[in-house]
């Protein structure tokens, strides 16, 4: 799907468990499901969108989800780490204000 002529990818790296150092943040699939919810109502090509969830103990066999959740299992990042085209707009407790910016740059209103 595309979005002025770029398509736009969001990406959530997480896990069943919370993070350790996430005491009291919503876990990583609701959150998944939380910032689905909260772009839909933001934007109205929401829809173009393509959510993609992986979970960093049972990721896809792809090299790119290998690579980076290698880097989540190393705690270069807190989970759950949101992508949208591959830049970290959130991780750990993501602010909605990060990921809005970064999906109307690419494109997305």
């Amino acid at each position: 799907m595309r979005l002025d002529n770029r398509a736009v990818k969001l990406t959530v790296y997480g896990a069943d468990q919370i993070c350790a150092s996430c005491v009291n943040a919503p876990g990583s699939v609701e959150t998944f499901e939380w910032l689905q919810a909260a772009i839909a109502r933001k934007f109205e090509q929401a829809s173009a969108i393509e959510f993609e969830y992986v979970d960093i103990f049972n990721p896809p066999d792809m090299e790119a989800h290998k690579q980076f959740v290698k880097r989540v299992q190393q705690e270069e990042f807190f989970y759950p780490v949101v992508l949208i085209n591959g830049e970290v707009a959130g991780e750990g407790n993501p602010r909605l204000k990060s990921i809005f910016n970064i999906l109307e740059k690419n494109g997305v209103h």
